[in-house]
């Protein structure tokens, strides 16, 4: 296995690269997203790689991260998504951009890659949900948006029940992060009971 690659890059024409190690030239295939970070022929670059063995070639492919690496090899694992496929949707999406098309579930993002219809976003995004890196950052901050917007449908109802703004605020501080708007209006007039 070909992990990473320290040489001098010898020519760019997107999207494969030659990068010369102690006199051996390496074709590696890489992602706009990486091509854009590349210096200028003749200078010294450093990659991470995938070497991906088919039965007829052997493809290197590079990354300047070990993030997009990291992605690039979920993306492979997903059913109906092949290298190359991969390298063009990292190409039109950074890593993070994808986990958090996944995380919020946006088909229409994911679909309007290249190569990417609807059956294959969607399956995409059950297969990856949870597993690219930054996703759970993203998870995060979608629950905790979840979460005040049912807390705040909460406020709402018991101020259009007649409670003033102040006492429903204060009853749904003791709530449950993830509780439902029935459940919890249910339980904030029963603390307003007491």
């Amino acid at each position: 296995m070909i992990g990473r690659l320290h040489g001098i890059l010898a020519e760019k024409q997107p999207p494969q690269i030659v990068i010369d190690v102690q006199g051996v030239g390496y074709e590696v295939e890489v992602s706009m997203q990486t091509f854009y970070t590349l210096p200028a022929a003749g200078e010294a670059v450093r990659l991470y790689t995938q070497l991906i063995v088919r039965e007829d070639a052997h493809l290197l492919f590079g990354f300047a991260d070990a993030g997009e690496r990291a992605t690039f090899r979920q993306l492979i694992k997903v059913s109906g998504i092949g290298a190359k496929t991969a390298l063009g949707i990292l190409s039109a999406l950074s890593s993070d951009e994808l986990a958090q098309a996944v995380a919020q579930e946006d088909v229409k993002r994911l679909s309007s890659v290249p190569g990417i219809g609807k059956k294959t976003a969607e399956r995409m995004i059950l297969e990856l949900r949870g597993k690219l890196a930054g996703s759970s950052a993203a998870d995060t901050a979608l629950f905790a948006a979840a979460a005040q917007d049912s807390r705040q449908d909460v406020v709402q109802t018991l101020m259009a029940l007649g409670y003033s703004e102040k006492e429903a605020q204060a009853a749904c501080k003791s709530l449950p992060d993830d509780v439902e708007v029935g459940e919890g209006v249910r339980q904030a007039l029963k603390l307003m009971v007491k």
